[in-house]
């Protein structure tokens, strides 16, 4: 049974660098992980091992659904991300600046740094309720960087076999610092706890707008996905719905049908929790597939192997 499982993982690999990479994927990776030049983190940095994991997917899932509450910011993102109509050149552009910035050489994560900078400086506009907004702004792109974090690290803690201790989640953040003070995030959180104070800070601003609950149905409900590989996604979305703060869930309609929907959080956790806990740990099956390149430059102490 060797050969047909080892198949079965190689395919699955494939169909999700297909997806998460896009067609040019074999160079991406060769630029990311195989490329010679110094690394910024070591591969066993707390960094390298949150954005190395297969929580991530769950994790990229609830950043998305909770960065969409804020108004501005969504308003940034529906008029010129274009993620309705290229939604998967959007997640492969976001995902080559994650992996660059944390696992590729300093020089090239450097550059891709100053590109993004000069896509923000073009990206300004208003609201629905003519509230200017601009993605240079340094209190949205706060807004973005602790969601994402927050989500990154909820995932990593969630589903990963050896969680971070608490002063390793600590340093995760203090790391993680570094790119979003090159984005112009002034004053990034640099612990757990300043993490969770900026997040919570934010409340008064967050809003259900009609583009935020565009973002539930596209992602959630509508998924540019074939149907047969819709279910397997959906189990890491219910991963990324329970690991929701409770507010943000209330404010985007995410309850359970019928009796259900009153579901305390400890009751989700049990409905919810395991279906992400199996799509991730799917995910983090084929990842471990010994031909991809990332695992190829862990034998090479280049970046770390995803873990499930």
């Amino acid at each position: 049974m060797k050969a047909p499982v080892s198949a079965v993982r190689r395919r699955l690999s494939l169909a999700l660098r297909d997806r998460v990479a896009g067609p040019d994927a074999d160079r991406r990776a060769h630029a990311i992980w195989l490329a010679p030049g110094e690394r910024r983190f070591a591969p066993d940095d707390p960094i390298c091992r949150v954005q190395g994991h297969a929580g991530m997917y769950a994790g990229g899932i609830r950043a998305l659904l909770l960065q969409s509450l804020h108004p501005l910011a969504m308003a940034g993102v529906g008029e010129h991300s274009g993620y309705r109509d290229d939604p998967w050149g959007r997640l492969q552009r976001t995902s080559e600046f994650i992996a660059m910035t944390t696992f590729g050489p300093v020089g090239s994560a450097e550059k891709l740094i100053d590109r993004i900078n000069r896509v923000h400086e073009t990206v300004s506009g208003t609201d629905r309720r003519g509230r200017p907004y601009s993605a240079t702004d340094p209190h949205l792109l706060r807004w973005v960087h602790v969601a994402e974090i927050d989500s990154f690290l909820t995932a990593h803690q969630r589903y990963a076999g050896t969680p971070l201790t608490p002063t390793e989640a600590d340093t995760y953040v203090d790391q993680a610092a570094y790119v979003a003070g090159r984005l112009g995030v002034v004053d990034p959180p640099r612990t757990v706890a300043e993490l969770r104070s900026q997040l919570t800070a934010y409340r008064p601003e967050l809003e259900t707008t009609p583009g935020s609950l565009d973002v539930v149905r596209f992602l959630l409900r509508e998924p540019p996905l074939p149907v047969a590989a819709r279910p397997g996604f959906w189990l890491l979305a219910a991963g990324a719905v329970e690991m929701l703060p409770d507010y943000a869930r209330e404010m985007l309609g995410l309850r359970l049908p019928g009796r259900l929907g009153a579901l305390d959080p400890v009751a989700l956790r049990a409905v919810a929790g395991p279906l992400g806990r199996v799509g991730t740990g799917a995910i983090a099956w084929a990842l471990g597939d010994p031909s991809e390149p990332r695992n190829r430059a862990r034998s090479s102490q280049r970046s770390p192997r995803p873990t499930g």
